[in-house]
This record gives C-alpha cells, sequence and structure tokens, in this order.
C-alpha cells in the first residue's frame, strides 16, 4: 500500500497535474477531495469528465465514472459483493477503493487516453433485434458499422504511418545528400567534358553515341511492347480456349438434352434457389443475427467472475428444469387429442431435416465440383505455361504419334546435315584463326605507319564507326522484320475471332432465346415473391401483435401472483400477531399468578416500576451533588494552590542545595590555593 501511494503522489506531482502532495498530506485527504482529484484524472484522459463534482449529485458523479471505468476495462478486484462494495466506496469516497484506481490510471495515462478517444466512435449502439426489421433502421445501422470499420482501418493506418514515418531531420539530411551527389555528378560531367573536347571529332562521336543510347532505348521499348504483345496472345488464346469449351459443352447439351429437359433443369434450379432465399438462407440469418446481437450484448457487460459463471450455470439448470417439467406437462396434457398431429409434426419435422441435409449435400457438391473446375483450369494454363497442351483424345493421339515419327525420319536427316556442318565449322574456324592472325600482323604494320605520319587512332575509329553504322542496319532490318510479323500475327488472330464469332452466333441466337425465357420465369417468380412477402408481413403483424398480447397478460399474470404472495405473507403476519394477542389475553385474565408474569403487559410494568425506582435514585444523587457542587470548587481550588506552593518550595529547596554546593567547591579550591 505504501509503494502504491508512492506512485501515485509522485505521478501527481508531474505534468500535467503539477500537484505539491507528499505522502501525509495526500493520506490526510478527505472524502470530498479525493473523488475531486479522480475526476481530474479521468478529465485529463477524457476532457470531457473534467468538471466539479459541486456541481452535480453523488449518484451522477458515481455513474459517471463508473461508464468511464468500464469504457477503459478497468476490473475491480473481488466477486459480486465486493463490486457492489466498489461502487458503494466510489460513491462515498472510500480510500480503499479510490487507491487502487488512481493507481491503475497513472501508470496507464496515455494508452488510456488513446482508448477513450476511440471510444466515442468504436462503442456500438445496441439497436434492438424488432427494430431492425425495418428497412430503413437496418441501413442506417450497417452504414454505422461500415464507418465504424472504416474508422477503424484508418486509425490503423495513421498509427503505423507515425511509427513508420520519417523524421524531418532525416528528410534534411537525405536531401543534403543528395545535394552533395548532385554536385559531385556535376564536377564529373564537366570533367569527362574536358577529357572529351581533346579528342578530334568528338562532337561526332557523342552524336553517335546519343543515337546508340536512343535506339538501345528504342530496343528495349520494342522488347516490352513484343512481351505485352505475346501477354495478350497468351491471353487471347487462353479465352478462346475456354469459349470453345463453353461451345462443346452447350453443343453437348443440345445434342443429348430437349427443351422438356432444360426446362426441367432451370424449374429445379430455380426451385433449389428459391428455396435457399427463402427458407434456408433467411433462417441461417435470423440465427446468425441472434448469435451476434447476444455476443454484442456479451461484450458491453462488464467482466465476469467466476462466481458470476457459477450463478449463471445454477440459473441455467434451474430453467433447463422448469422447461423439461413444461414439456412434459404439455405432453401430457395434449398427448390423447393431438396423436395424429404430432405424428404429423414429427414426419414433416423428420422431412424439412432430411430437405435442409440434402440442400447441404448439393451445396457442397456445386462447391467442390466449382473448385475442382478452377483446378483443371489452373492445371491448363500451368501446361500453356511450360508449353504443353491439353489432355489428348484417342485421335489426337493417333495424328500426335503420326506427326513425331514424321518428325523423327526429320531429326534424323538434320542430324547427317549438322554432322556436315560441324566438320565444315571446324575447318572454317581453322581458317578463322589463321586470317586472325593474318590481320593482327597487318594491324599492327599499320600503327606502325599511323604512328609515323601522326595520324594513330585513325583505322580504330573508321572500323568503330563502321561497326556501329552495320549494328544500326541490323536493328532496322530486325526491327521491321518484327513489325511486319506482328501484324501479320494480328491479322491472324483477327481472322480467327471472325471464324469464331461466325461459328458462335447460331449458339448465340438459341441462348437468347433461352433467356428471354428465364426473364419471363424470373419475373413470374418475382410476382409471385412480392405476393408471398405481403402475405408473411401481414402474417408477422398478427403474429407480434398476438405475441404483444401474449406478453402483457403474462406480465399481468405475474403482477397478480406478486400480489398474491404479498397479501399472503400479509394474511400469516397478522395471523401470528393476532396469535400473540389471544395468547396476551389468555394470560393476562387468567387467575394463576405465574401465567400472569408470563404476560407481556406485567413484564412492562415491572420494568416501568424499575425505571420509575432508578430514576428517583438518579434525581437524590444528582440533588446532593448540586448541593455540594460548590464546597468541593472551593475545597479543589485550595488543594490546586497548595500543590502549586509545594511545587515552589521544592524547586527553592534545590536551588538552595545547588548554591550550597557550589559555595563549597569555591571554598575548597580557595583553601588549596592558600596551601600551594
Amino acid at each position: 500500500m505504501g509503494d502504491q501511494m508512492q506512485v501515485i503522489v509522485e505521478k501527481l506531482n508531474q505534468e500535467p497535474f503539477k500537484k505539491s502532495y507528499n505522502l501525509i498530506s495526500f493520506d490526510s485527504l478527505e472524502p470530498l477531495q479525493l473523488l475531486q482529484l479522480l475526476s481530474d484524472v479521468l478529465g485529463e484522459i477524457d476532457p470531457k469528465h473534467a468538471v466539479d463534482i459541486r456541481e452535480e449529485l453523488p449518484e451522477q458523479t458515481a455513474k459517471r465514472m463508473l461508464n468511464l471505468l468500464g469504457i477503459l476495462k478497468y476490473k475491480p478486484p473481488g466477486t459480486v459483493s465486493d463490486l457492489s462494495a466498489f461502487r458503494q466506496g466510489l460513491v462515498t469516497g472510500s480510500k480503499a477503493v479510490i487507491h487502487p484506481v488512481l493507481h491503475w490510471l497513472l501508470q496507464r495515462t496515455n494508452e488510456l487516453r488513446t482508448r477513450a478517444y476511440l471510444a466515442r466512435f468504436l462503442v456500438k449502439l445496441e439497436v434492438p433485434a424488432e427494430f431492425l426489421q425495418d428497412d430503413t433502421v437496418a441501413d442506417f445501422n450497417k452504414q454505422y458499422e461500415e464507418l465504424m470499420e472504416a474508422f477503424k482501418n484508418l486509425h490503423k493506418e495513421h498509427e503505423q504511418l507515425k511509427i513508420s514515418g520519417l523524421s524531418t531531420a532525416e528528410i534534411r539530411r537525405d536531401i543534403s545528400a543528395m545535394e552533395e551527389e548532385k554536385d559531385q555528378l556535376a564536377k564529373r560531367v564537366e570533367r569527362l567534358k574536358k577529357r572529351v573536347e581533346t579528342v578530334q571529332n568528338h562532337q561526332r562521336m557523342l552524336e553517335i553515341a546519343r543515337q546508340l543510347r536512343l535506339e538501345k532505348e528504342r530496343e528495349e521499348s520494342l522488347a516490352q511492347q513484343k512481351q505485352e504483345q505475346k501477354s495478350q496472345l497468351f491471353h487471347t488464346e487462353q479465352r478462346l480456349q475456354r469459349a470453345q469449351v463453353q461451345l462443346k459443352e452447350m453443343q453437348h447439351m443440345v445434342a443429348d438434352s430437349k427443351p422438356e429437359s432444360l426446362m426441367k433443369k432451370l424449374e429445379e434450379e430455380i426451385n433449389f434457389n428459391s428455396y435457399l432465399v427463402n427458407e434456408k438462407i433467411p433462417r441461417e440469418m435470423e440465427s446468425k443475427k441472434t448469435s451476434v446481437y447476444f455476443l454484442q450484448k456479451l461484450v458491453a457487460e462488464p467482466a465476469m467472475t467466476q462466481a458470476d459463471l457459477t450463478a449463471l450455470e445454477s440459473e441455467i439448470e434451474e430453467v433447463t428444469a422448469q422447461m423439461n417439467q413444461l414439456i412434459e406437462k404439455r405432453i401430457i396434457t395434449y398427448e390423447p387429442t393431438d396423436s395424429k398431429f404430432s405424428m404429423y409434426r414429427q414426419q414433416a419435422s423428420i422431412i424439412s431435416r432430411k430437405k435442409e441435409a440434402k440442400a447441404e449435400e448439393l451445396q457442397a457438391a456445386k462447391e467442390e465440383m466449382s473448385s475442382l473446375e478452377k483446378q483443371v483450369e489452373q492445371r491448363n494454363t500451368q501446361a500453356h505455361g511450360l508449353g504443353g497442351s491439353e489432355v489428348l483424345t484417342e485421335d489426337e493421339f493417333k495424328q500426335y504419334v503420326s506427326r513425331l515419327r514424321s518428325k523423327n525420319t526429320l531429326y534424323k536427316r538434320r542430324r547427317q546435315e549438322v554432322a556436315a556442318i560441324t566438320a565444315e565449322y571446324g575447318i572454317l574456324q581453322r581458317t578463322e584463326e589463321l586470317l586472325r592472325q593474318r590481320h593482327q600482323a597487318t594491324q599492327q604494320q599499320l600503327q606502325a605507319i599511323e604512328e609515323k605520319k601522326g595520324i594513330s587512332g585513325y583505322s580504330y575509329t573508321q572500323e568503330e564507326l563502321e561497326r556501329v553504322s552495320a549494328v544500326k542496319s541490323e536493328m532496322d532490318e530486325v526491327k521491321g522484320q518484327t513489325l511486319d510479323n506482328m501484324s501479320e500475327m494480328v491479322k491472324k488472330l483477327n481472322a480467327m475471332v471472325a471464324e469464331k464469332k461466325a461459328s458462335l452466333a447460331p449458339v448465340i441466337k438459341e441462348l437468347r432465346q433461352l433467356r428471354q425465357t428465364c426473364q419471363e420465369l424470373t419475373q413470374e417468380r418475382e410476382e409471385k415473391k412480392m405476393h408471398y412477402d405481403s402475405c408473411a408481413a401481414g402474417l408477422e403483424t398478427n403474429r407480434s401483435a398476438l405475441e404483444q398480447e401474449v406478453k402483457g397478460l403474462l406480465e399481468e399474470c405475474a403482477q397478480e401472483e406478486s400480489n398474491y404472495r404479498y397479501i399472503n405473507c400479509m394474511k400469516r403476519s397478522l395471523e401470528v400477531q393476532l396469535q400473540r394477542a389471544k395468547e396476551e389475553m389468555k394470560a393476562y385474565v387468567s387467575p394463576e399468578p405465574q401465567e400472569r408474569r408470563r404476560a407481556v403487559r406485567e413484564q412492562y410494568t415491572r420494568i416501568i416500576l424499575e425505571q420509575e425506582n432508578l430514576g428517583k435514585k438518579l434525581r437524590e444523587k444528582q440533588k446532593v451533588v448540586r448541593e455540594s457542587h460548590g464546597l468541593n470548587m472551593k475545597q479543589m481550588k485550595m488543594w490546586q494552590d497548595f500543590e502549586k506552593l509545594m511545587e515552589c518550595k521544592r524547586e527553592c529547596f534545590l536551588k538552595q542545595q545547588n548554591q550550597a554546593a557550589i559555595g563549597q567547591i569555591i571554598q575548597e579550591g580557595g583553601k588549596d590555593r592558600l596551601v600551594l
């Protein structure tokens, strides 16, 4: 406790409170001052709570503090009884309650300030479930939840930016470093310019280098365009393959089915979807909404202790037992008359459960089929990326084997040609080596002649220029060929797309008719759904009215039952009082003295007499004291004066003894001097 008070005093003496407390002054604070200090600390965390508690009622102060402590997730120690004591101590300003709260708040002020700020926007308003049935209220509630989620995300991004953001000093250092690098680069450029100016024909060489750089950039952009065209071609082929697969499936469906079977499949799918939309999904949504409502209500409540859980478990057991008893009574009451209806109800419940199970199995099968289709599509995409193709049929495999045999024959012939070319390549390589040696010797002779004539480097520069021009011409030829190939490829793709469009035209026409039929069926379904919704709304209104009436009757029944119990208790108490009065009357009228003594009247009479005698004795004693009071006071004063006199004499005697001892010491000192 001492360490806790020490921490509280240290925190209060610092910013932003600037109190001048010590342990003694803090411990001597009144309850009202402690409450005001707690309110000031809460006001520092949340400015709305910076109020003077003298201007509001104690109940309002306690409620305000308890609400903010609940938002800040403060957990008081102890069980349920301790929680009630905590509330009472907060109202009365008890030190045992306020000191731990102050210690907890002052240790995490910054964190709690952020939590209080977020609570203004993230504490969700509880909307009753019956209000959420209104579409307008539901839309506003959904918009409110979306805004809350957006605020959460923005706050997280803000915190991350605050943590990961660069400071101004770092930015300035980066700018200064970049400026230094800029100056160094400018100096290097100047030095290179000076070095280049000494070279002959430097302007032409710079122009050639610039053109080379531009051509390289153009080459890179063309390569990038080529890559983009390849990717577009690949995606186009994939779309084409998917369209072909869909075409095959639709042709297969058209070939193997009739309009009656298609309509039957559509009706089955519509029935299944209507069952999902009208029965299963609304039921699941209601259950989810109910569970979410209870979870939100549970989150909004304060933290529960083990004692709360035990009490809730016992209450749940009691309610379960009561429900079982009511169910047994209902079965006993309605079993003879409703045996047939109960059998039909059981059959209907079994069929509905089977229907739900089959719907779930069908939904799972559809999800599995869609996932398998996605996997097949991914595998086909991977096969195309690796240069592969789709899975071959038997005829396609035979064609593939025949093509493979012809390619094997061609491969053998080409291998013989490669062997001949390899032998010729060896001869040419040797010839190239001899020519390179001669070229080196000639080059050395040429350099020697250039040095003699004073034009060294002329041949090298001329060769470089010729090489650059040759490279440029080759690149122009390659670019022209690439553009021609790309234009031809685009023409082929356009032709293929036109062919596919022409082949898909009749299928699209049939599909339009089917779509028109589907739209008519959908419109009919919407009309029936509107009729169903109106009927359901009327029934829901009647049901809610009946529920309200039943609720009112149940409340009236509970009120009458409580009145009956109250009257019954009053009756029992009056009967007990009447019985006591009869016994008292019987004892008072009884001729026996022992019985009379037991009577309450006799007991109270005897007590009254005793008290009267005691009062007489006390009054006599008071009279004697009054008569002797003056004399006694005079005597007491005389004794006090006598005591003072004796004390004065004692002091005088002590002073005389001290003076005599000092005189004797002086005389002995004089005698010693005389002897010396």
